[in-house]
């Protein structure tokens, strides 16, 4: 705590652990797996509740080359784990269910300020989501 106060880096090799607060830049390109260890995608984005104060969905980026045929999901922040070790975030589904869930293209975004979209995402979402959703991988 003292460390944090004077504004001077910790020491060791645990000295932020455990995760608890991170930047944007250090999320936005982390890797996506699911519990079986297999790549789903990456995080592009993340949509921000300005009224919450809380990052509501992360943008997934599955697929494609430099931009092209790639296709994004919203998932609910609280349905990813933080595997801190490996610096990457796990979703518990498999290929066949993302194949499903709810999508768009880079071009054709849903409306931020229309919850359609992001309440459909959520329910989807939220059939996989257990219930230590949203916590540290121990």
């Amino acid at each position: 705590m003292k460390d944090n106060l004077t504004g001077q880096n910790q020491e060791g090799s645990n000295a932020n652990w455990p995760v608890k607060i991170l930047t944007a830049t250090s999320i936005i390109g982390d890797d996506v797996d699911n519990t079986q260890g297999e790549n789903l995608g990456k995080i592009k984005d993340l949509m921000l509740d300005v009224h919450q104060g809380t990052i509501s969905y992360v943008i997934m980026e599955v697929g494609g080359f430099l931009g092209i045929n790639e296709k994004l999901f919203a998932i609910p922040f609280k349905a990813l784990k933080l595997d801190p070790a490996d610096q990457k975030f796990i979703l518990n589904t498999n290929k066949e269910q993302l194949e499903q869930a709810p999508g768009f293209d880079k071009d054709h975004w849903p409306g931020t300020n229309s919850h359609e979209y992001y309440e459909g995402a959520g329910t989807y979402w939220g059939n996989f989501m257990g219930p230590s959703t949203g916590t540290a991988l121990t």
